[in-house]
């Protein structure tokens, strides 16, 4: 099959707006079962884990229910700009690479979507994930008022980390957040455009799919990469949760430091830890994502939006100022006499 030809009539902020929208929507959405998911990959016992849903429990029973929310603030304060960052940039990759017919080859638009991952990963990810995993990481009862916390919130998390441990501390698992999110990437716009055309192919009387639909294909792309990066985003939350402590050597130094320490005291299945939660995640979360992007995207259209006017149209729109300039000018000249 040859590639679809692509919509080039969105503009650079329409991408904006509607990842923005769907970055916002996932967020609220899925933020527990991230937090169960980091928690699982902090753990250290080399015996069985208690799972997801043991997880979830233990958080609740000690820390209350709002404790599953914990760095909601920083996720959504990051999540915004960074779904907007990575479907405005994979657009604007994508275009550039397009051909002179207006389509994108599956190679190319693999490599938009590595692009765009490492693009996110630098501008937005990487700091987000470093104030979300210590808010995450506390272990403290929101319904007790005297168990205070070390971090009382995203802006504070930040700023400590910024006194305590240098700007650079913002960047710690910068390698692995990039590898993970290159890979995330580059495989989900893959897989979802694969996945969508294959599906349109054999629904001839459809131009576009219906909402369940995306859902379906978001959440099935979704899952592709985290089964391709697990261990990557495992070595990356064990580097960002740690604190930097002038005059002592960290646990976890730098990637391949991590990565013998882990198999030393915990063994291979440690890289694996919080799979499942983050396939819990990632796999409602890409459908939320897709589905609201697509649906954004198609009202934005329909309203004319946010759309660059068809280069056809510009001559016309060009043709008609200027009558009504012509026009305007031959009414005054009257009216400029009469008043003189």
């Amino acid at each position: 099959m040859p590639p679809a030809k692509e919509n080039t009539n969105r503009t650079f902020m329409a991408n904006l707006v509607a990842g923005g929208s769907a970055g916002l929507a996932e967020s609220c959405i899925c933020h527990p079962l991230d937090t169960i998911k980091t928690r699982m990959q902090l753990q250290r016992n080399r015996g069985a884990s208690i799972g997801p849903f043991g997880t979830a429990k233990k958080i609740i029973q000690i820390e209350g229910v709002m404790a599953l929310y914990k760095g909601l603030t920083a996720v959504v304060s990051g999540i915004v700009p960074k779904m907007a960052i990575r479907f405005s940039s994979f657009e604007a990759f994508k275009s550039a690479m397009a051909s002179a017919d207006g389509t994108v080859s599956r190679s190319r638009v693999f490599l938009a979507g590595t692009l765009a991952g490492v693009t996110e990963a630098v501008l937005v990810v990487t700091p987000m994930e470093v104030v979300k995993i210590r808010l995450q990481a506390q272990r403290h009862s929101l319904a007790d008022p005297h168990d205070a916390p070390r971090y009382r919130g995203s802006i504070h998390a930040a700023a400590m980390i910024i006194k305590e441990e240098g700007l650079s501390a913002l960047y710690k698992g910068v390698i692995p957040t990039v590898l993970r999110q290159a890979t995330n990437q580059a495989v989900n716009f893959t897989a979802y455009r694969e996945i969508k055309e294959t599906w349109l192919r054999y629904s001839p009387e459809k131009k576009e799919l219906e909402s369940w639909q995306h859902l379906l294909v978001g959440g099935v792309s979704g899952a592709m990469g985290p089964l391709a990066n697990s261990p990557i985003d495992v070595i990356k939350t064990r580097l960002q949760k740690q604190r930097t402590i002038p005059g002592e050597t960290p646990k976890y130094n730098g990637v391949s430091g991590t990565i013998q320490t882990m198999l030393k005291e915990e063994g291979i299945r440690s890289f694996y830890k919080g799979l499942t939660p983050r396939l819990m995640r990632i796999v409602p979360g890409q459908a939320i994502t897709f589905a609201v992007y697509e649906r954004v995207s198609t009202f934005l259209a329909v309203n004319n939006l946010l759309q660059k006017q068809p280069k056809e149209v510009l001559p016309e729109l060009s043709r008609r100022a200027k009558e009504q300039g012509a026009t305007a000018t031959t009414e005054a000249a009257p009216a400029a006499s009469t008043g003189a």
